[in-house]
């Protein structure tokens, strides 16, 4: 989108990004822990989400961020809610913040 006024040359929007790594780090965390507390590996979880195993590894160590369909793949494998996945999510990302704001 660009902007023009009277008195000033065209100016570009800037590019919005929706990628959050802190929220892709958090939820990485999170599923990793909830699938090695079922004590699935994570080729086979992959799997069981339908997920390639090379995105899903991504996802755990939080260099990718899901769509919410994916996000919701992955609750169902995980045998859980997917708001409840998301509440735990939220709760990493609040002990992050409090991590950060005691250090």
């Amino acid at each position: 989108m660009v902007s023009t006024s009277s008195r000033s040359a065209p100016v570009a929007a800037k590019r919005a990004t929706s990628f959050e790594p802190n929220v892709a780090r958090a939820f990485g965390e999170v599923v990793r822990a909830l699938r090695e507390e079922r004590g699935v590996a994570q080729d086979k979880f992959a799997l069981l989400a339908h997920v390639d195993r090379s995105y899903y590894g991504k996802l755990e160590r939080g260099e990718r961020q899901p769509s919410l369909a994916l996000l919701l793949r992955i609750a169902g494998a995980l045998e859980v809610d997917g708001g409840e996945l998301v509440a735990r999510v939220v709760a990493q990302l609040a002990r992050g913040r409090r991590r950060k704001s005691a250090a």
